[in-house]
């Protein structure tokens, strides 16, 4: 184990020490942990002010100081568990779930003992282990859903090493920034997100998940490359005949409740889960709250850099909600029943996407465009499917011609893959299409009318059979159906549709036009003969 790359890279971040290639818990904590297994009979851990005196003896046992925790975090724990919740669901919790998630933590070094064998079983040695995945490091870590929940319980437990972190780590994921939140008179959202979390742990003490979960860093190559397709230019956005996808507009509904196959959008900070494990409460708070299994990627995942994107397969929901931002209310159980995939995950599928935050004029700048599009492409490209959409092209009849991508031009994206291969990931993802909406606007200040047009581009190239757009009643987006189907009308692909919105943005930045895309693009305020930019002969 000494020697395992993935390892030693993750092991600084993990409350476990490794010696003669064994993981362990110290003497001290091997010991509290077994009296929390045991129950409060033995444990006497039946309030939340003791149980968190039991934390605090964990963490010494650790080396950890108490210090490193936020003010209150102990008054935060007594309040939830001692006043906040019932009298019969704190005899639950500290008779069954704490002694439940005590037997969870004793297992810990075996279920990562366990893991790294797994993984190199089916993916080949070191390459989808836990490990600290940075900037430009494209790769995937595979876990079983019951090495989330001790990992999850560690953070309940406040057991993560919080010392010697600079700017590029993770944030560190112990739960103590928001029991420290907690207060009679403050936001009650923050006990709403805290009542997720707990009811996570109830669920899974209850019946352990047997499924995996998978997560990838996911780059585009600033330089050219054979392997895999690079950060595409304006000039490469410009001159794209791909054609424009499916697109449907939802004035109603949520993107996790949608029925259908698709990559949910998760509108990220560059930080995973931005601030869920603090004061945040919006749609990515939300969603990890629902999900907390998300919240394990920010264990090991850096913050993303502009050609980069994160993409979660597999993750079970366990509570239902109702409400956004300070209306956020836990409000009762979710039964997830997302079918399988063939190497067993749920196929619910996350892509983290972060936007510019505060883009004001920027946003306009051809610069931006290609920032936003091309964050966005690579979140919703897949690789494989990509490689293997090409060579159907170019084996299909004339296909070339009507895509604008060239056989020779990107033989090298198609070359390695058989005829089988290509069938199998077209059999698996041709269906799999976007669920998204206002990404990057609200709080982080975007124009709606250009992110809804960018999603639509990005999912286009990316040869995504569908976008479906949910607009949560943005008023600025009333007119997205009938824009929808004027740019269907005139047949554009997506390098018309980028030239107009370049076309747009150069308008609005030299102050020709203050109004916005939609109104500035249909035929009441455009000349009847928009020009068709549809004679284009290379592609992205």
């Amino acid at each position: 184990m000494e020697k395992r790359e993935d390892l030693n890279s993750i092991l600084p971040f993990l409350p476990l020490f490794l010696r003669s290639s064994t993981l362990f818990w110290p003497s001290p904590a091997l010991e509290a942990l077994k009296a929390l297994a045991l129950g409060p009979a033995v444990s006497r851990v039946r309030s939340g002010r003791v149980l968190f005196d039991a934390i605090l003896d964990l963490r010494d046992s650790l080396g950890l100081s108490s210090r490193e925790l936020a003010p209150r975090t102990a008054s935060g724990y007594a309040l939830f568990f001692d006043e906040m919740m019932s009298g019969m669901d704190s005899r639950v919790w500290f008779e069954e779930v704490v002694p439940g998630m005590a037997r969870l933590l004793l297992r810990l070094p075996s279920l990562l003992e366990a893991h790294y064998l797994k993984s190199d079983e089916i993916f080949g040695e070191g390459k989808a282990g836990l490990r600290f995945m940075g900037p430009q490091e494209p790769g995937l870590v595979f876990l079983n859903q019951e090495l989330i929940a001790a990992l999850l319980s560690c953070a309940m437990f406040c057991l993560f090493p919080t010392s010697d972190r600079d700017v590029r780590c993770p944030p560190v994921i112990n739960f103590n920034e928001l029991f420290a939140s907690l207060n009679r008179n403050g936001k009650h959202y923050q006990e709403q997100k805290v009542r997720c979390l707990v009811h996570y742990f109830e669920r899974i003490c209850l019946r352990m998940p047997t499924g995996y979960v998978s997560f990838e860093r996911k780059v585009l190559p600033r330089e050219s490359s054979d392997h895999g397709v690079t950060y595409p230019t304006a000039a490469n956005w410009s001159t794209s005949t791909v054609p424009l996808c499916s697109f449907e507009v939802f004035s109603s509904g949520l993107i996790e409740d949608q029925p259908h196959e698709a990559i949910e959008v998760d509108f990220a900070n560059e930080y995973l889960g931005g601030g869920a494990l603090k004061w945040g409460c919006v749609q990515e708070e939300i969603r990890f709250m629902i999900s907390p299994e998300l919240i394990v990627g920010m264990l090991f995942m850096a913050c993303m850099e502009d050609n980069e994107a994160i993409e979660i397969t597999g993750i079970e929901r366990f509570s239902c909600y109702m409400g956004y931002g300070s209306s956020f209310r836990f409000v009762g159980d979710c039964l997830d029943n997302k079918p399988f995939d063939s190497i067993g995950r749920r196929k619910t599928r996350i892509v983290a996407i972060d936007a510019l935050c505060s883009p004001r004029m920027w946003q306009y700048e051809v610069e931006g465009l290609v920032r936003e599009t091309n964050k966005a492409f690579c979140g919703f490209l897949h690789q494989s499917m990509y490689k293997c959409r090409l060579k159907w092209y170019a084996n299909s009849s004339n296909q070339d011609k009507g895509t604008g991508i060239s056989e020779n031009e990107n033989r090298s994206e198609v070359e390695g893959n058989s005829d089988s291969e290509s069938s199998q990931v077209m059999d698996s993802q041709d269906n799999v299409g976007i669920a998204t909406g206002n990404w990057g606007c609200g709080a982080f200040g975007g124009d709606p009318e250009i992110k809804s047009i960018i999603q639509w581009l990005a999912a286009s190239q990316a040869l995504r059979p569908f976008i479906h757009y949910y607009t949560f009643g943005e008023a600025a987006l009333h007119r997205l159906e009938e824009v929808r189907q004027w740019i269907l009308l005139h047949g554009w692909t997506v390098g018309d549709l980028w030239n107009m919105l370049v076309e747009y943005s150069d308008q609005r930045l030299n102050r020709k036009t203050h109004i916005g895309f939609f109104a500035w693009l249909l035929p009441c305020n455009k000349p009847s003969d928009v020009r068709h930019t549809s004679e284009h002969s290379s592609s992205i």
